[in-house]
């Protein structure tokens, strides 16, 4: 039997119309804070991310505002934060590194914001697409869940998955599409108990036309009740 072929242009169609607002719910003024940003959100979300940042994009929002302090006192900034050490650490170096090669500016290109301590493929996604305009998918757990239940991807690869989105997402929607399908993820698509019966790409989806196959489980039934064994009559 031949694969049921993908209607990807109604899927994209839909999301849109589901989010036309959707955008990086980081908050940000700069590419440089930006970075930061999504530095910290690694096993975070954009809300503890904000209110994090917050108050210390008051005091910190450019490289050399970074170094003069010690990883100590950069670990204060933002230990409510997972991997807070780890973190602190990666961004001092980083915007030591922003300062005396780049003259404090946020580098335009993969290669030389993937070889800042701390920023992977998806970082380095996240501020050329959010602060260039440069088209791109980053993919994070979201785009990676809802990519593959859609049937947009079909890989447990990361790099693998962004692949699969760009060849069949149009150039001109990456971005756009990256944030469909992280809202998407946040409001209905959920990792656990997606709201397939809620959602408008229902009839689209790999995921929930393969659950709405899937034969109901019978409800077992209830054990009978043993009959109360009869006590004799007492003999006076």
């Amino acid at each position: 039997m031949a694969q049921r072929k993908v209607p990807v242009e109604e899927i994209l169609d839909t999301l849109q119309q589901l989010y036309p607002d959707a955008h990086c719910e980081l908050n940000y003024t700069s590419p440089f804070e930006l970075l930061i940003a999504t530095i910290l959100s690694a096993q975070c979300t954009d809300k503890r991310v904000n209110e994090i940042t917050a108050p210390m994009f008051e005091k910190l929002n450019k490289p050399e505002d970074y170094l003069h302090l010690t990883q100590e006192e950069m670990e204060e900034h933002i230990k409510g934060l997972g991997l807070y050490k780890n973190k602190s650490k990666n961004i001092l170096e980083t915007c030591r590194i922003l300062y005396e090669k780049y003259n404090s500016e946020v580098p335009q290109t993969h290669k030389e914001l993937e070889a800042l301590p701390g920023v992977g493929r998806k970082t380095a996604n996240v501020v050329l697409s959010n602060a260039y305009g440069v088209p791109a998918i980053a993919v994070d757990t979201h785009v990676f869940r809802v990519g593959n239940r859609l049937g947009l991807a079909k890989s447990d690869n990361v790099d693998e998955v962004e692949r699969q989105l760009m060849k069949h997402i149009p150039r001109e929607k990456w971005s756009d599409a990256h944030h469909w399908l992280i809202w998407h993820g946040r409001r209905i698509c959920s990792a656990r108990n997606p709201q397939c019966s809620q959602c408008p790409l229902q009839t689209m989806c790999k995921h929930a036309i393969a659950e709405g196959k899937k034969p109901q489980a019978k409800p077992k039934a209830k054990p009978k009740a043993k009959p109360k064994a009869k006590t004799k009559a007492k003999t006076p």
